[in-house]
């Protein structure tokens, strides 16, 4: 059975419509979008546990680097996982308050690009949407393979740069180019973004994720991780895949 061959099937235009509903509720109502969010990664990760090694990640360790505030710990102890969270900013840690951080797994403080974990010491290494916020997103990924038992899964997606939601909060105006479309966010709101280009949003393209994974020599699957599965043909084709895969989910496994 091919590791995706379990998740195809939730990978419905319905799943995708309802996840982009989800999406404008991020700011406004923040437990919604990521409570939605955590939940359909859980059940993504379980499938690919399920067909890549034949039973349920039930018991399994899962280190999930950029954690946030705990919506992820939230829906992988709900699935019986034992959940661990790298978070460097203690801001984000805590942004969904005491209640949530306190309720699910443990949290540890520290960069995606230098692990604070012995090599071979998780089942599952998850890393989502934060390669585009750090500056050597290839050195987070090494460090996730590191950190993963042989047999083992790293699960690693990110937001890709010409892709409509490359922007983050910039919106469309990422497409006048980065440093432009920061200094135009700033003059409109009086305030740097968030996501401020070139200090914590980077251009990562489909094409540098895909050529990394495929030397790792671990690489089981690339594909769109919000499209429905008829959609997932797109990362096979340069440029086109730039804009349109939006999001790149990539699921290696390290090997003895």
């Amino acid at each position: 059975m091919a590791v995706t061959d379990l998740f195809a099937r939730r990978a419905t235009l319905s799943r995708s419509v309802r996840l982009l509903s989800e999406f404008r509720y991020e700011q406004p109502d923040p437990a919604r979008f990521y409570g939605a969010l955590a939940a359909d990664t859980a059940a993504m990760v379980g499938d690919l546990w399920l067909a890549a090694r034949g039973e349920s990640p039930a018991g399994r360790t899962l280190l999930d680097v950029g954690g946030g505030p705990g919506y992820f710990a939230e829906a992988f102890t709900d699935a019986g996982v034992h959940y661990l969270g790298v978070e460097p900013d203690p801001g984000e840690m805590h942004a969904a308050g005491p209640s949530l951080a306190r309720a699910t797994g443990t949290s540890v403080r520290a960069s995606g690009m230098a692990l604070p974990f012995a090599d071979d010491s998780v089942d599952i290494c998850l890393s989502s949407n934060v390669a585009e916020h750090v500056p050597r997103p290839w050195q987070l990924g090494a460090e996730m393979l590191r950190v993963t038992k042989p047999g083992g899964l790293a699960v690693l997606s990110y937001t890709v740069w010409l892709g409509p939601f490359g922007g983050h909060e910039m919106g469309l105006t990422h497409y006048l180019g980065g440093e432009r479309a920061a200094t135009r966010y700033a003059r409109k709101h009086g305030h740097r973004a968030k996501n401020d280009y070139g200090s914590s949003l980077f251009a990562v393209s489909a094409a540098a994720g895909l050529s990394w994974a495929e030397n790792t020599g671990a690489l089981l699957a690339a594909f769109p991780r919000y499209h429905p599965r008829w959609a997932w043909w797109l990362t096979s084709v340069p440029v086109l895949r730039e804009f349109a895969v939006s999001n790149l989910l990539l699921v290696l496994q390290p090997q003895e």
